[in-house]
C-alpha cells in the first residue's frame, strides 16, 4: 500500500445562505472563518460565479462552503442530500472542545431534533444539523479508544466478511446499552 495522505485538506458542500452557514459555523459551533475566495471561471462548460469560504479546524484542515451567484447554477449544483442520518460528517473533539459545542448548541436555542447524543462506546457522540440540514457529529473518543481500535483492526476484513455473509449479528461489546446487560 503507498503512502497515505497526511490530514484533510478540506471537505466541501454548496450552502443556499453563506451568512446562515457562517454564523452556524463561526458564532455557534466556533470554527473560525479562515479564508473567503470569489471566483469566477469556466467550469463544466460555462462560465461560473461562486463564493468559497473555509472554516478552519486545529490540525489545518478546513470544511468548506459554496454559494453561487446565479440561480441556475444553484439548482444545477446545489442537490438536496436525502434526509439520512447515516450522511455526516464526523469530527475528533476532545471532552473539553465537545462540551463547549454542547453549551454553544444550546445557547443557540438548538434542540431536538436538531441535536442529540449518542453513546456508542469506543466514543460518545453529538450530532448537530446545520442551516442546509446537514448532519455534523463531534466525537470524543473514549478513554480507551487505542485498545478498542486495535481489536477492530485485527478482525476488519473478517467481520466484513461475515456480515456480507449474512451473519449480522452486533460485535460492538463496548456499547454502554450491551455493557449494562451483560451484568
Amino acid at each position: 500500500m503507498g503512502k497515505l495522505p497526511s490530514r484533510l485538506h478540506h471537505t466541501a458542500y454548496v450552502s443556499k445562505d453563506l451568512e446562515a452557514t457562517r454564523h452556524f459555523y463561526e458564532d455557534i459551533l466556533g470554527f473560525p472563518l479562515v479564508a473567503t475566495w470569489c471566483e469566477q471561471e469556466e467550469l463544466f462548460g460555462k462560465e461560473r460565479t461562486y463564493c468559497h469560504c473555509f472554516f478552519g479546524m486545529e490540525d489545518g484542515s478546513a470544511l468548506a462552503f459554496f454559494q453561487f451567484a446565479h440561480e441556475d447554477d444553484d439548482a444545477e449544483f446545489n442537490k438536496p442530500v436525502p434526509a439520512s442520518p447515516f450522511r455526516h460528517i464526523a469530527l475528533n473533539v476532545d471532552e473539553e472542545a465537545q462540551a463547549e459545542i454542547e453549551k454553544r448548541i444550546a445557547a443557540a436555542g438548538i434542540e431536538p431534533p436538531g441535536t442529540y447524543v449518542l453513546e456508542h462506546g469506543y466514543c460518545r457522540s453529538v450530532y448537530v444539523v446545520d442551516p442546509d440540514g446537514m448532519i455534523v457529529e463531534f466525537c470524543c473518543d473514549a478513554p480507551h479508544a487505542e485498545q478498542i481500535n486495535a481489536i477492530r483492526a485485527k478482525d476488519a476484513h473478517s467481520e466484513l466478511k461475515r456480515w456480507l455473509a449474512g451473519d449480522h449479528s452486533p460485535n460492538n461489546d463496548v456499547r454502554p446499552s450491551v455493557l449494562q446487560s451483560a451484568d
